[in-house]
């Protein structure tokens, strides 16, 4: 972790947080420090317009206007032995969710409707630990046979912890962006998941870094964690400096340890959402899972317009989104254009 320099930090000077994240992040392009981040995240309720604005103009400047937009699919569903408390795929857990494998047509559709809908980007997920044989030689004739309907999208993967010889398979196969999760802070981490360690989702980033795949990886808010944690994480994810961070808000599954939580307030999930990007004014950041339960159609709106600069359209692994024509819709009354394919292959 990092301290704030004491020359900005506002706990250290009394400058007003915001004014120096418009010089820090805006004009200078470095990131708010964990400390800084905190402060943020405590900003009064009155602030939230001006703080949105501040992430609009950080993303606008570092990122330009494009959207990218993507759609997901799950190869594997269920059955997972690990025991994420947040996860209806688990099989420790008493879910409605039961085992299922997608079959190659069933993948070869969806990529084609995710192209239709307007996206560029195309991500395989799999409940796993991580893949064996079986798993990883699906996702092979997968991407083949994508391929060979002609479907040029951008094909991505979460498949879970992999060795380095699996990395090099993906990359092989041609998959150009992996996503694994961090999920959370390092401090909040064995909370959440004791079956395998925070250390063990950051060894798998480093391999698939190494190997040219972009790096994806974000996490859920809304597990019990302290605002401090949640600075921790942002700044732990901007250490990581990934291509692509999603923000998922925790949707509780019934079944799981975390059924009962509270879903987080809309203005709470904005004040994070931009907090985030004033962590990291380059990376791509993905509204994904739980936006509908927390934020809402307008809230939508106004986090793509306070530092979201890439959606999931359509639905999620366990959980209804809204219809892709929603998304793309809203995009084009705010005026941002979507990333384009030619652009991306």
């Amino acid at each position: 972790m990092t301290s704030a320099p004491e020359k900005t930090s506002p706990s250290v000077t009394g400058t007003d947080v915001l004014a120096v994240a418009r010089a820090q992040v805006l004009e200078g392009g470095v990131g708010l420090t964990e400390e800084q981040v905190l402060e943020v995240l405590r900003l009064d309720d009155e602030r939230l317009t001006e703080l949105l604005a501040l992430a609009h103009e950080v993303r606008m400047r570092w990122c330009g206007p494009e959207v990218e937009v993507e759609g997901i699919i799950s190869l594997k569903t269920g059955g997972c032995p690990e025991d994420c408390h947040f996860c209806s795929q688990s099989g420790r857990f008493p879910t409605p969710v039961r085992s299922a494998w997608l079959d190659i047509p069933g993948l070869v559709k969806a990529a084609r409707q995710t192209l239709v809908a307007g996206a560029s980007e195309f991500c395989i997920v799999a409940a796993v630990r991580g893949p064996d044989e079986r798993l990883l030689k699906q996702v092979r004739e997968g991407i083949k046979a994508i391929r060979e309907d002609g479907n040029e999208i951008q094909i991505a993967c979460s498949l879970g912890m992999l060795t380095q010889a699996q990395v090099d398979e993906l990359v092989e196969m041609g998959v150009h962006r992996y996503n694994h999760n961090l999920e959370t802070a390092k401090s909040h981490f064995p909370e959440v998941v004791t079956t395998h360690s925070w250390e063990e989702r950051r060894d798998t980033l480093r391999m698939v870094r190494e190997a040219g795949m972009e790096v994806c990886s974000g996490g859920i808010v809304g597990m019990g964690e302290t605002d401090e944690q949640r600075a921790e994480f942002a700044v732990q994810l901007a250490e990581l400096d990934p291509h692509e961070v999603p923000m998922n808000f925790l949707i509780p599954q019934p079944g799981t340890p975390y059924e009962n939580y509270d879903v987080i307030e809309g203005k709470d999930a904005l004040r994070i959402v931009a907090a985030f990007r004033l962590a990291m004014p380059r990376t791509m950041l993905r509204f994904a899972g739980g936006r509908e339960l927390t934020l809402g159609d307008l809230g939508a709106e106004q986090g793509m317009l306070g530092g979201i600069n890439a959606i999931i359209v359509g639905n999620y692994l366990t959980n209804l989104g809204r219809p892709a024509s929603q998304d793309i819709e809203m995009l084009a009354d705010l005026k941002m254009p979507i990333k384009a394919l030619s652009d991306t292959i």
